[in-house]
């Protein structure tokens, strides 16, 4: 059996890992969050890498890491995690009644050969049209800290958008399908993991 290691200390991420019964350990990855490359998916997959190589030195060999980074785009601009309200209000305001991108970048680490596989998931949301009276409402529910494009659409945002193309677990932070299909070509199958 393989150990799995979450370069991540996102509920979210942990949550999705063990909602598949999956044995794993959390070593966040403390680095300072810079993004690099010249596309959204290069800058993810980067990110992602990072987090999961800062862990490297503290985990032991016959491990697998999983690193992963998600960003919202729009326009040809990022939106990270909103500093405060006033950041979040403009994100969501931004957002309404259009379509953006979720990136996420996956990295998994091989601590046993040094073998590393990169890649990222990219999904549509469309957003409901939203009054200011909406976003502040949505903003009061305490859901837009800490998440890229200040929304959680596993939560009460879920009521402020309107559609998605694509994979909903990689809005959420972590694209289980794109994992599983990654970790395939080590001959590690999710769905025969755990419990």
């Amino acid at each position: 059996m393989t150990d799995l290691v979450l370069a991540s200390s996102s509920p979210r991420r942990k949550e999705l890992l063990k909602q598949l019964g999956l044995d794993f350990d959390i070593i966040p990855s403390n680095i300072k969050e810079t993004l690099k490359g010249e596309t959204p998916g290069e800058m993810v997959k980067n990110l992602a890498m990072d987090k999961a190589m800062s862990v490297l030195p503290r985990v032991d060999r016959g491990k697998i890491i999983i690193g992963a980074d998600t960003i919202v785009y729009m326009d040809g601009c990022i939106m990270g995690k909103p500093k405060d309200e006033g950041d979040a209000f403009s994100m969501l305001r931004k957002l309404s009644g259009r379509t953006h991108e979720v990136y996420t970048g996956l990295a998994v680490v091989n601590t046993t050969n040094s073998a590393v596989l990169l890649d990222y998931e990219c999904t549509q949301v469309l957003m409901k049209d939203l009054t200011d009276k909406d976003i502040i409402n949505y903003i009061k529910t305490g859901e837009s800290k800490d998440k890229a494009g200040a929304y959680a659409i596993q939560g009460k945002g879920s009521l402020i958008v309107k559609s998605i193309k694509g994979c909903y677990y990689n809005i959420v932070g972590l694209p289980i399908g794109k994992l599983r299909d990654m970790l395939l070509n080590w001959d590690l199958d999710l769905l025969v993991m755990g419990r």
